[in-house]
């Protein structure tokens, strides 16, 4: 029973993390998202209803779960 104790500590961290994807167009609007914790930070072209169109997005601070 101590070995799977130990097992379940070993992996207190989660695989996924939420990230915050921002604006560029600068109008404060944001997804947020899921992506793998080792994976390459995210960028995607979304619609922002400020201003009424398709601008980037891309990742900035973290949040927590």
């Amino acid at each position: 029973m101590t070995i799977l104790l130990f097992s379940f500590r070993q992996r207190l961290t989660a695989r996924t993390i939420i990230v915050r994807l921002i604006s560029t167009a600068q109008t404060g609007f944001f997804y947020t998202t899921q992506r793998p914790r080792q994976g390459p930070k995210l960028a995607a072209v979304k619609y922002d209803p400020k201003v009424k169109a398709r601008v980037l997005f891309v990742e900035s601070k973290k949040t927590k779960k």
